[in-house]
């Protein structure tokens, strides 16, 4: 198995789940604006799209999207996925949430110099973080096991750091404890941020 990714990006997520799920894969490093793989290959050849992440699994299909690759792992390792008879679709409700609303606002921060927009789209990821923050139930989002949308909801609070988004008191001691977990330090670590 194959994971394209670049290093802090979204696909920063699906990692950490693999380190959590403890699944053996390949890591393979992608430029975003030349779209080449580390290897100097053309990263479109595997991802028309030409984003991360990439998920290529062992009989050579290939996996795009957040949400599609972070459920594929969940369902490989079912304490990813909350419990209940809602637990898998709950878990999926929450990373379209992220996907949609939390990590769209964030483009505007990376590839709209625009002080309007990045005012637009503070706005909203402060609201969304405060919404977050009182759905956290437990340690984790879903209560006191880590699910699939725990690793995307790290990698979304963590961004928040870097474009100086303000957390509320809840989200910054649940980042505290995700990253305490050794299958996220392995994933920092490999991708040069511990």
């Amino acid at each position: 198995m194959k994971l394209y990714h670049t290093p802090g990006a979204c696909s920063q997520a699906p990692h950490i789940a693999l380190n959590e799920a403890g699944l053996s894969f390949d890591r393979i490093k992608v430029d975003i604006p030349t779209r080449t793989t580390e290897t100097g290959g053309d990263f479109t050849e595997i991802n028309p799209k030409g984003y991360v992440p990439a998920l290529v699994l062992d009989g050579g299909e290939v996996l795009t999207e957040n949400v599609a690759i972070l459920s594929w792992i969940a369902e490989q390792k079912p304490d990813l996925i909350p419990d209940g008879t809602l637990g898998r679709i709950r878990m999926i409700e929450a990373l379209g949430f992220l996907t949609e609303e939390v990590h769209k606002p964030f483009l505007g921060f990376m590839f709209m110099p625009s002080d309007e927009v990045k005012a637009i789209n503070r706005q909203a990821l402060e609201e969304r973080f405060n919404y977050l923050a009182g759905q956290i139930k437990g340690d984790y989002l879903f209560g006191d096991r880590f699910s699939a949308a725990d690793a995307m909801l790290f990698v979304m609070v963590n961004w928040c750091f870097g474009f100086g988004i303000e957390l509320p008191p809840a989200l910054a001691a649940y980042h505290a404890r995700v990253a305490a977990r050794p299958a996220v330090q392995a994933t920092l670590k490999a991708e040069g941020f511990a």
